[in-house]
Formats: structure tokens, sequence, C-alpha cells
């Protein structure tokens, strides 16, 4: 394998985790898993945006951080990581739910913080329209995101493609409108191949058969 960590992002619903269990059972890697089930904000979130944004993206973060900072403990270089979040969706999720004065003081926070950890040697980006992403929520029953708004979903996939395409991350940038990573082999071959291949920093480009 070329790359020891690997990162995957994409909007609520893309299929990240579903994505991190294949490929890191394929690749024998050490898999790293976001416990949103354990922030005792989410829920409240979703039915008070305003009041509790700020103490989930806290909680968010520091979990976060939690888990990834056990890898400076590690040799990357004899073990490949598959991680289903990239340690800036704190950032990114944050500018798209905390008024300004509220960002910037996170913003701070986040910036001693991220500099602390190691950073992914790709990206790899699951993009589906919302549509898709809609059903793919509706579909996993969790009950607090069954009233997520489209526009606040056009707002979190905004901001992802916007920083990823800013700042020129070397990203596997793959079209999910009809991925079925669980039922069709072809299309985690698709990522295989992918990751097999040596990138320049910026988007490479994937559809799936």
């Amino acid at each position: 394998m070329k790359h020891q960590f690997i990162t995957i992002e994409g909007n609520i619903g893309a299929g990240k985790t579903t994505l991190a269990h294949l490929l890191a059972k394929k690749v024998n890697a050490r898999l790293i898993l976001e416990e949103f089930a354990d922030n005792p904000f989410l829920p409240k979130f979703y039915e008070d945006p305003k009041q509790y944004a700020f103490p989930l993206e806290l909680f968010f973060m520091a979990e976060r951080y939690k888990q990834l900072k056990d890898l400076l403990h590690n040799d990357l270089f004899q073990d490949v990581t598959v991680s289903d979040y990239l340690f800036t969706k704190c950032l990114l999720f944050a500018k798209v739910n905390l008024p300004n004065e509220e960002f910037r003081l996170y913003q701070k926070l986040f910036e001693i913080i991220h500099q602390q950890l190691l950073h992914p040697d790709i990206l790899i980006y699951l993009h589906a329209p919302v549509s898709k992403l809609q059903q793919n929520i509706k579909k996993r029953q969790r009950s607090y995101e069954q009233a997520i708004p489209d526009d606040y979903l056009f707002k979190v996939q905004e901001t992802y493609t916007s920083y990823i395409k800013q700042h020129n991350i070397k990203t596997i940038f793959i079209d999910a409108s009809n991925a079925d990573f669980l039922g069709n082999e072809k299309h985690l071959q698709v990522v295989l191949d992918a990751l097999e291949q040596d990138f320049r920093d910026g988007q490479h480009y994937f559809t799936l058969p």
C-alpha cells in the first residue's frame, strides 16, 4: 500500500463508515471511526441548533483529538490506518453551524490542537447529490437525523468542496451518486486501484462503473 494514513470524508450519509470498514478489512489496516453516538449534544443540536451548536462542536473536537493523538505514538510506516473522518471536519462543520464570534473562538482552539496531529497521506472524498444523501440517511434510521433539511446538506457539501479545492489537498474524489460498496465489488475495487497510484497534490476524479 502506497499510503499509510488514509482518510475518508464526505457529507452526512455519503457512506464514509461503510467504505472505511471495507477498506480496512481489505488492506488489514488499523481502523479509526468517529464516535458520534457518544456525543450527548447531537440529538439536542438537531432540535435546537442555536443553543447546542457550540458544545456539540467542542465535544466532537475533543473526542476526535483524543482518538487521533494516539497515532503519534504508533509507527505509521509499519501499519496502514484508515479513518472515516478528517480532523479538519471540526472546523468545516463549525463554520456551517456557529455564528461568527463563536466560530473565531473555535478556530483559535482548533489551530492549537490541529498542529499537534499527523495529517493523512491521502483523502478519499465521497461526493453524492443531496437526494442520494437523504435516501441513505433515511435508510440508516437514526431518529435525530430524519428531519435534516436539504439546505443544511447543501451548505455542508459546499463547505467541504471549497476547502478541498482551496487548499489543493491530495484527494481521490469519487462520484458516489450510485455507490454500493457493500453490494458491488467493482465499486470497492475502483478505490483499491486508486490507492495503488501515486498522485500529485490536488483532486483526482473517479467514477464508479
